[in-house]
């Protein structure tokens, strides 16, 4: 079992971090698409190569992530038409998420078989959160559907403070 730590710097305008071991050593490295459309989050392991991409669909009337492990779309994250709260939903072929994934604390499951977790660490400075990875094959799959979700939340963020701005 591998112990991951995706930990986010707060006001960085590059938008770029890594994700850690337990022994501090950077496993993974993302870097997203600081003002480009569409907004993209590129994933390289320790050796710089491209193992995942996140993006988020342009022109459409909810939003909509697409995320692709090794050229393979794997995951896919859609806003529900919602009037009173917002709900999304993860589309993966034998993939089920259990647990609160707007609060970060889950299990990913594959054919019910756990295969990750997932918690946010709590009183740091940034977006900080723990993954456990049971199957090793899914490890790169795993930090990809976080980081994806976090990327959802923002969104979600930054589209509920432009309209109560406009309001």
């Amino acid at each position: 079992m591998n112990q991951l730590y995706i930990k986010q710097k707060v006001f960085s305008l590059n938008e770029k971090f890594t994700v850690k071991d337990q022994d501090e050593k950077d496993v993974y490295y993302v870097e997203g698409s600081f003002m480009r459309v569409p907004k993209t989050f590129s994933i390289k392991n320790a050796e710089g190569k491209k193992v995942a991409l996140i993006t988020k669909k342009t022109l459409s009337f909810l939003p909509k992530f697409f995320v692709e492990v090794n050229g393979q779309e794997v995951f896919t994250i859609r806003k529900e038409l919602s009037f009173l709260k917002a709900r999304y939903t993860i589309d993966a072929a034998g993939i089920e998420v259990r647990g609160n994934w707007w609060d970060m604390n889950f299990q990913v499951y594959q054919h019910s078989e756990i295969i990750g977790e997932v918690s946010k660490e709590w009183f740091t400075w940034g977006d900080s959160y723990k993954v456990q990875v049971m199957e090793e094959e899914m490890e790169t799959s795993l930090i990809a559907l976080v980081i994806a979700i976090d990327c959802v939340k923002a969104d979600e963020k930054g589209s509920a403070s432009t309209a109560s701005s406009t309001s």
